[in-house]
Formats: C-alpha cells, structure tokens, sequence
C-alpha cells in the first residue's frame, strides 16, 4: 500500500509539474503567440550534442559544439581579423553573458539579436542604460545583462562594436513558397529535412546561408531572409514617402538610411530584428530617449506595413 500511495504521489507531482510548464507565460507575450517567426519562442528542436573538436575554414582554432555555445565564453574564431576586443565583449560574468555570444566577434549579429557595425557608441551606451533602467524592454536577455555590466565595460564594449566595419549579411529574396522551418539552437530557424515547403503568408523567415557554420557562431556567415512577394517594393514606397500611413524614414535616419549622429542606421539590418522594434514601438515596450520620436510614426502601420518596412530596409547595402 505504501509503495502504491507513493505512485499516486508522483503520479500527481507530474501531472501538476506539467500543468505547470505550460501555463508558464511565453518568452514575448502575446507578440509570441501571434509571430513567432519574428519573437522567437523556446527552441522547439534541441540539436544533439556532438563532442567532437569542430573548425571552420580559414581558421587554425578548434572548438567543440559545448564551447561554442557557452555564452560566458564564446568562440573567437578569426581574432587578426578584429581589433583586440575588451573582456566583457568575450567573457560573461554573473548574468552578464559575453556581448560575442549573440553579436559575435565581428558584431554582425544573428536574427535574435542586433548587428551593432555602423551604430554610434553613444547610440550603444545609451541603448544599455535604457535596458539597465527597464525604459526598454527585451524579454530573452539584454534587461538581465545590462543590469550586470558596468557603465565603464558599455563603454568599452560600445566602442569597440561601433569601430567595427559593416558588411552585407542578409540576402533578401521574394518567395511565395519558403522552406519548412523550425526554431533550434541559438534561437535561429533552420530548414526542415525532407524539402518540405510552405506559403510564407505575411511572415519573414530567415535561415542561415550554411547552417553548420552558422551554429558555430561563424562571424562572417550570413543570411537568407525570405520575404513575400511585392514586399520590397511596397516597403521602398512607405519608407521614402510614407504610403500616407507615416513619415519618410530619411527624415531622421539620413538620406542613405544609415544613420546620422547617433540615430542608428535601418539599412542592412536583420529585418525580423526590425520587425521587433517597429512593434515595440508600437506598443509602448520600447521606451527611453528615442522611442518618443517614433510614437507616432509607426502608429498608424499596419501588420504588412511592418514587414514591407523590414524587408525593404533588409535589402539596402548596410
């Protein structure tokens, strides 16, 4: 009889354990739920661990998949291709993860987070103090770091991402049909095996342009963004004279949109990275200095307009 009531017992401590789980709220709310292809959720396919010593071509260093993926301690594949970068840009502390984990060592970026080249530091440090403050708000991560680095390691880490060159690293091509995704690790979308395809809707799925280097946190490796059709086009019209729904974004951010001062620069961004802001922005998440400023351009943009804008940006030379 003991022994049974102790299967009851932990029969139950599951099924709550469960319940649980899934009443736990996702990562970005509501936006999640409705796009998960720009807010990404958890990762719905861990990748199986490989032990094995991985490299990449052109480099002499060797790291296995565990190692790449310590966010404390991030690879740093090519260092002669960069300037010596300050500690808090390769290693974590608390919870501060290292800013190379997500931005990498050539502050390119992946679709989670923001390609930092071509921002001024100003723009940079003033972004960790709103993320220190809670004024801007990012759920997965920037909230919690930002409250475990130093104003003195921003800085540091600011310059260093803001003297960086940029580079092309997203390909935007129209598809109707796109490749069956799912999200891994990394929080990045890969391709399904099998072929399998699918209608991209009003989404914008980005995968990497080779996927094995991207898990290793390749640099220099970029991306693929698909977008609907007749979206750049439509995304050029509002960006440069509004569409009658908002303002030319030039206005601000420059003629040739990559920023002037320290208002940052849209061309070339990962565009479900903009996606995200433009919705922030939208619903009063992202808060501080600048979001006062585009209150009211984006008030009036709808869903598509939102992924035109992105996708149109996307495509300009960064």
């Amino acid at each position: 009889m003991r022994r049974i009531g102790w299967v009851i017992v932990l029969a139950v401590l599951c099924v709550w354990t469960t319940d649980v789980a899934s009443q736990q709220p996702p990562l970005f709310g509501g936006l999640g739920e409705k796009l998960p292809w720009a807010f990404p959720p958890r990762v719905e396919k861990p990748f199986p661990e490989d032990p094995a010593p991985q490299s990449l071509p052109g480099s002499s260093r060797k790291y296995t998949q565990a190692q790449v993926d310590n966010l404390l301690n991030p690879p740093d594949w090519f260092p002669d291709r960069h300037p010596a970068p300050p500690e808090v840009v390769v290693k974590g502390r608390g919870g501060a993860l290292a800013c190379g984990a997500c931005h990498l060592m050539s502050g390119l970026g992946h679709p989670e987070s923001s390609d930092l080249t071509g921002l001024t530091a100003p723009y940079i440090v003033q972004q960790m103090l709103d993320f220190k403050s809670g004024a801007r708000r990012e759920p997965a991560r920037m909230n919690a770091i930002a409250t475990d680095v130093s104003d003195a390691d921003a800085q540091l880490a600011a310059e260093y991402f803001a003297a960086l060159p940029r580079r092309t690293f997203v390909r935007v091509v129209e598809a109707a049909m796109v490749p069956r995704t799912f999200l891994g690790n990394g929080r990045m979308r890969f391709v399904e095996p099998g072929g399998a395809m699918e209608p991209i809707g009003n989404r914008i799925i980005m995968v990497p342009d080779d996927q094995a280097r991207a898990r290793l946190r390749d640099p220099y490796s970029g991306f693929l963004a698909y977008v609907p059709p007749g979206s750049v086009a439509r995304g050029k019209d509002l960006v440069e004279t509004g569409g009658g729904r908002t303002v030319g974004c030039a206005i601000c951010h420059g003629l040739d949109l990559k920023g002037q001062a320290s208002i940052p620069r849209l061309a070339g961004m990962h565009p479900i990275y903009t996606v995200r802001q433009l919705y922030w922005f939208k619903d009063g998440t992202r808060k501080g200095v600048d979001a006062a400023l585009m209150q009211l351009p984006v008030v009036r943009l709808t869903d598509d307009d939102i992924v035109a804008i992105s996708a149109y940006l996307a495509s300009l030379a960064p």
